[in-house]
């Protein structure tokens, strides 16, 4: 369904297939009703000094386009106050810019933990606090029995911080509350005025175990604004480079979910088979993670001349081990004990936030950004896309499973049909030219991810907005964690694996 309410003339190229609309309060507020309509999904909400922007598609993702409402009393109409999944990013609004969304039901800080010794940093009045901040008010919980569990922000282990409010009854969550920033880098304040090359770096920083998806995202949207396309070799090993990084993931996550089962040695063989991902991931592109691998403009390096037999090996090795583990892994009566029926996500409430990645295949949402709207070389190539409706932690891992059955399949594929040729084209000089506005979606193994930016006539970034797929899926952890037990935590929330990183940005 076509996003009616912006009239054509109204539109502005937002290179490649986007548009952008300046609007009025009215038409702001049409756009959000579209959403509470299930008319079109939400893509972004974000703001800049002054200015607020939000970022729609229809459901088939044919059309995409960004409305952008001034603020010039620094108010805008809440679209959270309609449609949830805007709730926490228009609180991220009120928090780096400053700007008030009127109506929201939810007010409080979400990024700022009042440690910045400024308000609104990003914003045009920023200024110093009067005071320190109130504590966090967390949600209320109230009947006889209910008591609370705080978990974090530091954790028993390596891992992000971050803090859960448990409000239980007996051992029952009765609500989960998720209290985040504790992250926040200030990732998009530090690319303003950053070129394209060192803006690049910092994107793919965002989120680690995501590298090769915001490199690819931010290099797309820079492409686009320039107008510019990358050799086709590049094109096909970014592609090799993000299947390699799906592969990585899903093999460490697959394998802690089990031990959160405490079935300890599927993690070890699961274990391995990340390690041998991350290890020709080393050979072949110079980082395990494949760190700035991917640049605007194409790759960083080309693979290597042993980079084929490697990769092969490496295909052959999991296709050998891979199956038994999955046998095990079904045939295992007590693991599935813990995974069956457990942290239930409805197909419901997956829709109305949009949920991509394997938390929404798992729940019945058909989105995979590589085939719809999709993106080279995947028009090129075939995989299947697997979707199941139970909406539990064993959907979440079976979904998971099919995508690395399907990321072999793409390897073989990508390695049988790879061009020769350049790897990387110039950027042109950035002086002199026109501003630009450029826009990307790209599929990370966690699921959409979106970048926004705009290129000043120097050719420097002068506003980039990077949202992260956890941005729609920590609330709807919030949802599925409840009636369980608190036991049972562990596989809800690795099941889901939602970036602390990547959304705090």
């Amino acid at each position: 369904m076509s996003i009616d309410c912006i009239p054509q003339s109204l539109r502005l190229p937002c290179r490649p297939r986007w548009w952008r609309a300046q609007v009025d309060e009215p038409r702001w507020r049409e756009t959000a009703a579209g959403l509470v309509e299930d008319r079109w999904r939400l893509v972004s909400l974000w703001g800049e000094a002054g200015l607020v922007h939000m970022a729609v598609a229809d459901q088939d993702y044919a059309e995409i386009g960004v409305v952008s409402l001034a603020c010039p009393q620094g108010r805008f109409p809440s679209v959270g106050r309609l449609h949830p999944p805007a709730i926490r990013l228009e609180r991220a609004v009120q928090d780096l810019f400053g700007l008030e969304a009127v109506g929201l039901t939810d007010g409080r800080p979400w990024l700022d933990h009042g440690r910045w010794g400024v308000s609104g940093p990003l914003g045009i009045g920023n200024s110093s606090p009067d005071s320190a901040p109130a504590p966090y008010s967390f949600l209320p919980v109230v009947g006889e029995g209910v008591h609370q569990i705080p978990v974090g922000p530091i954790h028993a282990g390596i891992i992000e911080p971050g803090h859960f409010r448990f409000s239980v009854n007996g051992e029952t969550v009765v609500r989960l509350e998720e209290r985040l920033g504790y992250v926040h880098k200030g990732i998009e304040g530090l690319m303003a005025g950053a070129g394209p090359a060192a803006a690049a770096r910092l994107a793919g920083r965002t989120s680690g175990d995501s590298t090769v998806a915001y490199s690819l995202a931010f290099a797309q949207a820079v492409e686009a604004a320039l107008d510019i396309e990358v050799p086709g070799r590049a094109v096909w090993l970014r592609a090799l480079m993000a299947e390699l990084e799906r592969l990585a993931n899903h093999c460490g996550d697959i394998g802690a979910i089990c031990n959160d089962a405490a079935f300890a040695i599927l993690q070890a063989r699961f274990a391995m088979l990340r390690e041998a991902v991350l290890r020709a991931a080393r050979a072949c592109f110079g980082h395990r993670l494949m760190m700035d691998g991917v640049v605007p403009g194409g790759i960083s390096a080309d693979l290597p001349e042993h980079g084929l037999d490697i990769l092969r090996a490496l295909v052959k090795e999991i296709r050998r081990e891979f199956p038994r583990l999955v046998e095990l892994y079904e045939n295992t009566a007590s693991l599935k004990a813990r995974t069956v029926g457990t942290g239930i996500l409805s197909p419901a409430l997956a829709r109305q936030f949009g949920a991509g990645g394997f938390v929404g295949r798992a729940s019945g949402c058909e989105v995979d950004i590589r085939r719809r709207p999709g993106y080279p070389p995947y028009d090129r190539l075939g995989f299947e896309l697997p979707v199941l409706h139970s909406g539990d932690v064993n959907a979440r891992v079976w979904v998971r499973i099919r995508e690395v059955e399907a990321s072999l399949a793409l390897i073989e594929q990508i390695l049988a049909s790879l061009p020769e040729g350049a790897v990387r084209i110039g950027l042109p000089a950035g002086e002199g030219r026109e501003i630009r506005e450029g826009a990307a979606l790209v599929e990370s193994f966690r699921g959409d991810l979106f970048v926004w930016l705009r290129l000043g006539g120097d050719g420097k970034v002068e506003r980039c907005h990077l949202r992260d797929p956890s941005w729609f899926q920590w609330p709807l952890l919030e949802a599925a964690i409840e009636g369980n037990i608190v036991a049972d935590f562990p596989l809800c929330n690795k099941s889901f694996n939602c970036s602390y990183s990547g959304h705090d940005g």
